[in-house]
């Protein structure tokens, strides 16, 4: 399951920096080399999220790291995206309203727990959801 939009409550946005420097880690290649992110598999598909990206550039979302034209040795027409984090994304633009299908995490930020599932609810897509928590209370709410 791949979730691409990351919720963040409260003041675990204070891992973002932590995640941006984790996504930064992460190798790209031909996918025959155990790399941890392949190529895309169309071009269509790469030109989807290429323009998903362009479009946080001007929608109130903040691009913390951009994969578009991230370069492999040995394959220069390759469908390449290195890892992308887009912040600040709310429902109305193209990077949280879109299913990307690419290496892009997507991250919202509220401030409780309520407007996180209210969030979650009020999204077209219900493909899959996922918490992260240390409260047993949370969880059983969640």
């Amino acid at each position: 399951m791949a979730i691409s939009v990351c919720v963040m409550v409260g003041d675990t946005a204070e891992w973002i920096p932590e995640m941006v420097e984790k996504a930064k880690s992460l190798s790209v290649g031909a996918g025959t080399d155990n790399k941890d992110i392949a190529p895309m598999n169309n071009k269509g598909g790469m030109e989807k999220a290429y323009n998903i990206i362009k479009a946080s550039e001007s929608d109130g979302s903040k691009i913390l790291l951009d994969g578009r034209n991230h370069k492999v040795n040995g394959y220069p027409n390759g469908n390449w995206l290195g890892p992308t984090v887009i912040d600040h994304a709310k429902p109305g633009m193209a990077c949280y309203d879109n299913e990307i299908f690419a290496p892009v995490m997507v991250i919202t930020r509220v401030d409780t727990l309520d407007e996180a599932i209210n969030l979650i609810n009020s999204n077209q897509y219900g493909n899959g959801v996922a918490i992260f928590t240390r409260s047993g209370g949370t969880a059983r709410k969640f």
